[in-house]
């Protein structure tokens, strides 16, 4: 099979020890490119560092979290407006709105997502998305500047079918990760994958979060990587019926046409 990892936090600090050895596992896993997110400032600019240190293997998004909204001002937006320029990064992102934790104030994290969404629609670029318990404030926003952007992934997708159909109606993309691995918090997901047409599904992983609970053995480290797409692939194949092969086939080419990557 043949992967690509629409979503890995390669700049944690969890990696730093060992990023070599990583990517090499991954790509012995059939993970032949993965996309760092940027999440903040400082996390943007680490993702197009490593980006531009791996070329041909490694992307970048470049946003700013809404869990890190709080701190978004008139210099980070000028930074991720350079940042977004640069041929390395293919999305302006991660952005939205999160208020399950609610981490950054809820208007700051409204603002910051609207300032990000413009960004995206004047340089035309895709855009990565985050939303937990935010699904009415966070659609309203994003249908204001879907028709201004090329494209849009709903990174990491837990939500409801509501949702989901909400998404799928603004022509936007879905990102699946290890969640659906889960029989527990998972469950809702496992029935609603098969719902996501081919061309608009895409993998990851979220690393080092959300480590698949189905991996056997479990690492003792509970660090979840890159390689373990291949596992998430094999069962969000089985649960809409496919070969793990078609399905990565068709995530893989969905991927490489929504980012602009070979």
């Amino acid at each position: 099979m043949h992967l690509i990892d629409i979503g890995a936090n390669l700049t944690h600090e969890s990696f730093r020890h060992d990023l070599d050895a990583v990517l090499e596992r991954a790509r012995k896993h059939g993970v032949e490119r993965m996309i760092v997110t940027g999440a903040s400032r400082a996390g943007s600019e680490h993702a197009l560092e490593l980006a531009r240190a791996h070329p041909g293997t490694l992307y970048a998004t470049a946003g700013v979290h809404p869990h890190h909204a709080g701190d978004y001002g008139a210099d980070t937006d000028a930074l991720l407006r350079a940042f977004a320029r640069e041929p390395e990064v293919v999305a302006v992102g991660e952005t939205g709105l999160d208020y399950y934790r609610d981490l950054s104030p809820r208007p700051a994290q409204r603002a910051a997502f609207e300032k990000q969404l413009a960004i995206a629609a004047e340089i035309g670029m895709p855009l990565f998305l985050h939303q937990r318990d935010a699904h009415d404030d966070f659609f309203a926003l994003l249908k204001t500047a879907r028709d201004k952007v090329p494209a849009a992934v709903v990174h990491c997708f837990t939500d409801d079918k509501r949702a989901l159909f909400d998404y799928l109606d603004l022509d936007c993309h879905v990102g699946i990760t290890g969640w659906i691995c889960d029989e527990r918090r998972g469950l809702q997901l496992r029935e609603l994958v098969r719902e996501i047409p081919a061309h608009r599904l895409m993998l990851e992983t979220d690393a080092p979060y959300l480590l698949p609970r189905d991996i056997r053995p479990q690492p003792s480290h509970r660090r979840n990587e890159p390689m373990y797409l291949a596992h998430i692939c094999e069962v969000v194949a089985g649960l809409r019926g496919e070969a793990p092969e078609a399905t990565a086939a068709n995530a893989t080419a969905a991927t490489r046409a929504f980012f602009g990557i070979a």
